[in-house]
């Protein structure tokens, strides 16, 4: 693997749209027709195909597509000790569609050991060791963590069933977190991402008065923002010091749906100058994500990847009008500190965009081509 670190001014987020053998198998799977090992097989060999595609397209870092996950997020969370898979009445509302109803709750206490995720990135490592790529990992960031676990207030009853402050609760997170992180660390891991809906949520008014009515919806905000920042940044503060650590912020990605909309200058102080993250990748492909002027809250020694490009659709965006929005935000970050991808995944679950695998390739050529235009490379 090559020794460069993320991000690159040619960049992705992380997701891929899935093949039709992969939905196959694993609906094949969950019906008991084909074996856990049947359907390792089919994910290993379509990981390797992505991996080759991603290489072909010029790529400096590769992921697994997220290829042997259903939701971008859960999946993780339930591979810790002490939390168990579960369905919900509904799964989250989209503008226009909800997901499936996929969920968590605490059977006891949470740890980190034996998570199967480190199996998922050795077999990653391994394909990539004698290339000169890198290899990212994605995993939902610890607030996120949180925020499932008090979604509903059967999910609260859950948790404080195990846990009877919500700081003991934070430093299990905290600790089951490090000890993942550790394991994947010393299996060689150098970039990690973490993927993160929160900070979208909190921007989005409607979103943030959901957790309490009572208040007044700043205090609110501040209140779960600072939360989300201590959460995050425990983490954070507690992990090898040259193992870099990004985030990735968005306001939803649901077959090519959104969730929360707000612009950042409503989490600006907690995410942009407050999160100890080497770089931000953010979702601005829409005006739902507001301007660029939060962004001098980044400073100068962090980074932003523009998400400028859309995974949700199929057009090609004007190339001209990308490079302008570049340039605007160099008036806040300077230009070296400025990197481009899309806004988010193109298959934040396995359903994946409403865009064909074609169209992926099409928005990772022309970031690639913007690229080279903007930086030279």
């Amino acid at each position: 693997m090559s020794n460069h670190l993320a991000p690159f001014h040619f960049d992705i987020v992380g997701s891929f749209l899935r093949p039709a053998e992969l939905k196959e198998a694993r609906q094949a799977f969950t019906d008991g027709k084909i074996s856990r090992e049947d359907l390792t097989a089919v994910e290993d060999r379509l990981i390797t195909d992505l991996i080759k595609k991603q290489k072909a397209a010029g790529l400096p870092v590769i992921t697994d597509g997220e290829f042997r996950r259903a939701y971008w997020h859960l999946d993780f969370m339930w591979g810790f000790n002490g939390v168990k898979e579960i369905e919900l009445e509904h799964g989250y509302k989209f503008h226009g569609q909800e997901t499936a109803p996929g969920s968590l709750a605490l059977t006891g206490k949470i740890t980190g050991t034996n998570h199967p995720f480190v199996e998922h990135f050795k077999f990653l490592r391994d394909l990539v060791k004698d290339e000169d790529v890198i290899v990212k990992f994605t995993i939902p960031s610890p607030s996120q963590f949180y925020f499932e676990l008090i979604r509903t207030p059967e999910h609260i009853a859950a948790w404080t069933s195990v846990y009877p402050t919500e700081k003991e609760l934070f430093e299990a997170i905290k600790n089951a977190y490090v000890d993942v992180i550790t394991d994947l660390y010393n299996e060689g891991l150098r970039t990690l991402q973490f993927d993160d809906c929160t900070w979208g949520a909190l921007a989005d008014d409607g979103f943030a008065k959901r957790f309490n009515a009572d208040r007044p919806l700043e205090e609110v905000r501040r209140d779960f923002a600072g939360r989300a920042l201590q959460l995050n940044n425990s983490v954070l503060d507690a992990l090898p010091k040259d193992l870099v650590v990004n985030t990735h912020v968005c306001r939803g990605n649901f077959h090519s749906t959104w969730i929360s909309q707000g612009g950042y200058e409503k989490v600006e102080d907690e995410l942009l100058a407050g999160e100890h993250v080497n770089a931000y990748y953010l979702e601005y492909d829409t005006d739902r994500a507001g301007d660029f002027k939060p962004l001098a809250k980044v400073g100068n020694e962090k980074k932003v990847v523009l998400g400028l490009l859309t995974s949700k659709f199929a057009d090609l965006e004007d190339k001209d009008e990308v490079i302008a929005r570049i340039k605007e935000a160099s008036q806040y970050v300077p230009l070296e500190n400025l990197y481009l991808s899309t806004q988010c995944g193109f298959a934040s679950t396995e359903e994946g965009n409403v865009i064909k695998e074609e169209d992926q390739w099409k928005k990772i050529a022309l970031i690639s081509e913007i690229a080279r235009e903007v930086w030279g490379e």
